[in-house]
């Protein structure tokens, strides 16, 4: 039946609609056809008779009326929503006749979704899974909520929202639905944590902790349903829990940063830190089982982590803002706890992701050159495929380029935390780290150029990485090791910059000696082509100067020497050559003849010629 979807849907097309007021129309249009497809809406100019409660029997027969009750109860609360909304910024708040109209609209709606759940109980007859009739029940336990929310009744606010909390988590982990968990933190938490403060419960206490404390443990029947969905939704601690406790032990009171520890007054906030304590532990066992060729699956390993320190970033952040919203000032001991968990766990979370981007870049931090990579066929008789191209190369290449440049954007990040611009030895360690990475990208790129036969290029970024390595090595040299079975993160140790240090300085000393090669060669060729005289190399440009001794050949040479040939059209007729007689020269009659007959033919050529473009009489 997908009760939980249907109401979804509609409440976010109204955020699209932007009002709820237009929301409330478009459902007063669809309950007015829904009536008329039903036969149940009163007829054009007839008198108004009221229709009783929908009944089990009409949902056996039509489950349209699921959907009718469904939307009776939307408009309702859409009504009170969208007066809620329009005397918000009102200077006395809402009191009086408003606030009883607003809790009337409330009250009518959850009178619609627990009719709808009373009927959905009758399950004989209606055909409703026990999911649909926990979904009815959290619903009507929501509107319940938001009504005795508006009352300013507490206790029964977050006993209602409580029950709701419960249904929608145990449904979210039967279902592994994203719709439950979006209500579950946008509208129930949020309930029952002011609800909480309102009744001055600590903040220690986490909204988990206490739906469990406010759920209604006396309804058996309830808590049977739950617990066949999630067998740990009512469990202070969960079994999955209580194992990874057992390794990484009880939740942090405490967080150290920088010789500084302060108290986690905030459960969500510990809570998460332990999650990020026993991801660590997951990861160090699953970087030790894989090898470092597979640098997808060890990259992978890294997702638990990192959402887990995300989240407690979350947290600290939403501490923050909860606090700055009552009223508490920047000055405040509270605040000024959170700002050092703020960038303690902001400073971890960069440091996960950098460590992941490392294991992405191969062994040694991308420093070591990777085999050549031969791609064996599937098939049994066919022969391997050949070496990598030039162009596959370069794209590897171009791949770890990106990688260190998330890293330094990475370390560019964690200097807006609070308090990295004043901790002058922190902006030294992080600059030194910048270094480091930095010449492993200049040695990225220079191997690149290596790959294009550019040798002095290759020479000049190798130069500058060493440099950097130099800078970082000056630095990180003196550091504490940090242990070798820690996965990759932020730390670097001196081993890793002793050994870039050792292979950039090799590297260098190799490119030197080819572009001095090179040059050599270059200068051997420029010195062939000076033997050759200037006379005929006049076409090209001196760089390295004219050399005047050689600028003609002397003694000359006996050398062919092209000319154009000559034709004597004229006396050819008249030459007497070996073997061949010469014509005498023919009378003056026949010259005559001759000329008469050219004469002949230059007038018929006159007369063909005659007229517009050779037409014509």
């Amino acid at each position: 039946m997908e009760v939980t979807k249907f109401v979804v849907s509609g409440r976010d097309k109204a955020k699209l609609y932007g009002d709820y007021a237009t929301y409330r129309t478009q459902l007063s249009n669809r309950i007015h056809n829904l009536r008329t497809k039903l036969g149940i809406a009163t007829k054009p100019r007839a008198k108004y008779s009221s229709k009783g409660p929908v009944t089990a029997e009409d949902i056996a027969s039509n489950h349209e009326f699921i959907n009718l009750l469904l939307l009776t109860s939307e408009r309702a609360w859409a009504h009170a929503m969208s007066m809620r909304e329009i005397h918000s910024t009102d200077s006395k708040g809402i009191s009086g006749s408003t606030r009883s109209h607003i809790i009337s609209r409330f009250r009518k709606s959850a009178i619609y979704a627990n009719n709808l759940f009373q009927c959905l109980t009758d399950q004989t007859q209606t055909g409703a899974t026990n999911e649909d009739v926990l979904e009815a029940r959290a619903y009507a336990a929501a509107l319940t909520g938001a009504m005795e929310f508006q009352k300013d009744k507490w206790e029964a606010c977050i006993k209602s929202y409580s029950e709701a909390r419960i249904i929608y988590s145990a449904l979210a982990t039967a279902t592994k639905s994203d719709i439950f968990k979006d209500l579950v933190s946008n509208e129930v938490d949020q309930s029952i944590r002011y609800g909480a403060y309102q009744m001055k419960l600590p903040r220690t206490v986490a909204v988990p902790t206490i739906a469990r404390k406010f759920f209604p443990r006396s309804d058996t029947e309830l808590v049977v349903q739950v617990e066949k969905l999630d067998p740990d939704v009512l469990n202070e601690q969960p079994m999955k829990a209580r194992a990874e406790s057992a390794d990484i032990g009880a939740v942090p009171k405490t967080i150290t940063w920088r010789s500084r520890t302060v108290d986690l007054e905030d459960a969500a906030i510990a809570s998460a830190l332990a999650s990020v304590n026993s991801a660590a532990q997951k990861l160090s066992k699953t970087l030790a089982s894989v090898t470092a060729a597979q640098a997808k699956e060890r990259a992978s390993a890294y997702d638990d982590i990192l959402i887990a320190s995300q989240d407690a970033a979350d947290a600290t952040k939403h501490a923050i803002e909860e606090l700055l919203g009552e009223g508490v000032g920047q000055g405040d001991k509270r605040i000024q706890s959170l700002q050092i968990t703020r960038t303690a766990v902001g400073y971890d979370l960069v440091s996960w992701r950098i460590g992941r981007n490392r294991v992405l870049v191969g062994e040694r931090d991308g420093s070591v050159v990777d085999g050549p990579v031969i791609r064996q066929s599937k098939k049994k008789n066919q022969k391997p495929m050949k070496e990598e191209g030039t162009g596959r190369k370069l794209a590897h290449l171009r791949e770890k380029a990106v990688l260190y440049d998330s890293i330094l954007q990475s370390l560019d990040s964690i200097k807006e935390l609070p308090g990295i611009a004043a901790d002058e030895a922190l902006q030294e360690e992080l600059k030194a780290k910048y270094n480091y990475f930095s010449a492993l990208k200049c040695l990225t790129i220079a191997r690149s150029h290596a790959l294009l036969l550019n040798p002095k290029n290759a020479l000049a970024l190798l130069a500058r990485a060493s440099e950097k390595c130099n800078s970082a090595h000056s630095y990180l040299s003196t550091s504490m090791d940090t242990d070798s079975s820690s996965p990759p993160n932020i730390n670097v140790s001196p081993t890793e910059v002793q050994s870039l240090k050792d292979l950039l300085d090799g590297e260098v000393q190799h490119y030197r000696a080819l572009v001095e090669l090179s040059n050599l060669s270059q200068t051997q060729n420029s010195l062939s082509a000076n033997k050759v005289p200037l006379i005929e190399r006049l076409s090209e440009y001196p760089a390295q100067g004219v050399d005047l001794e050689n600028l003609v050949t002397y003694p000359p040479k006996l050398e062919p020497v092209p000319v154009k040939p000559l034709f004597f059209d004229a006396a050819w007729n008249y030459i007497e050559y070996p073997g061949r007689e010469v014509e005498k020269p023919a009378a003056q009659n026949g010259v005559k003849g001759s000329f008469s007959s050219e004469s002949k033919s230059a007038e018929q050529t006159a007369q063909q010629k005659k007229g517009w473009f050779g037409f014509g009489r």
